[in-house]
């Protein structure tokens, strides 16, 4: 039997520093464009359990008050933390994006784990996939 962890009580201490930062404080922070346009916010990060790799950033684009968003997975590897921002910049079109993997959580439960829909994504973005 799996236990889970349900305490409700934080850990103390530094969520920040100039080089680390908790998942907690990254889910809701915004995406850009290089050109500072607001895109989206991050979703969402997955972590691969076995090598510690954070693969994917997904970010949450569109709908109201969470409904009808999209949600598109993109490689961490694609995303740098700009200071002056105060969140990430990612350089995607508008027409990249259109045509981007992605699913809508009310229509799809996308399959993390099918290796052949992650290549999908790394293939579309065009870089090397974390497991290489």
């Amino acid at each position: 039997m799996a236990t889970t962890h349900t305490s409700t009580s934080r850990p103390t201490g530094t969520r920040e520093t100039a080089s680390l930062i908790a998942s907690d404080k990254v889910e809701g922070t915004n995406v850009y464009r290089s050109d500072g346009e607001k895109i989206g916010h991050i979703e969402r990060i997955m972590i691969d359990k076995h090598s510690g790799k954070a693969p994917y950033a997904v970010m949450g684009f569109g709908g109201f008050l969470g409904m009808g968003a999209d949600y598109y997975p993109i490689p961490w590897s694609l995303l740098t933390y700009n200071d002056k921002l105060g969140g990430y910049e990612v350089n995607v079109t508008d027409a990249q994006l259109r045509s981007a993997p992605k699913y809508r959580e009310e229509e799809e439960d996308w399959d993390w784990s099918d290796r052949r829909r992650a290549q999908e994504v790394y293939d579309y973005y065009k870089v090397t996939p974390y497991w290489m």
